[in-house]
């Protein structure tokens, strides 16, 4: 018997926090992500309150910023994928 659950629900990102350099995602199933503001221009270019002014899209399936133009979805998170 298979320990993996297979779970169609997409996980929601429940918070959304920053350091210095990297970007930090509590995801609905508990995993955290953690990724380097570097792949993301639009970010890696915002100042502190610029980063902290998102809002969480789709009931969580994506993170909007919209005085930086910016769109970020778990799925893209999840897969590695980066703006760079």
């Amino acid at each position: 018997m298979s320990t993996l659950a297979n779970n169609s629900i997409s996980p929601f990102v429940s918070k959304l926090w920053f350091t210095e350099d990297m970007m930090y995602a509590l995801l609905s199933d508990g995993r955290e992500l953690g990724v380097p503001i570097l792949w993301f221009p639009k970010l890696r270019k915002a100042t502190p309150s610029q980063l902290n002014n998102f809002r969480f899209i789709g009931n969580g399936i994506g993170i909007h910023w919209e005085e930086l133009d910016e769109d970020i979805s778990v799925a893209g998170l999840l897969a590695g994928n980066n703006d760079r």
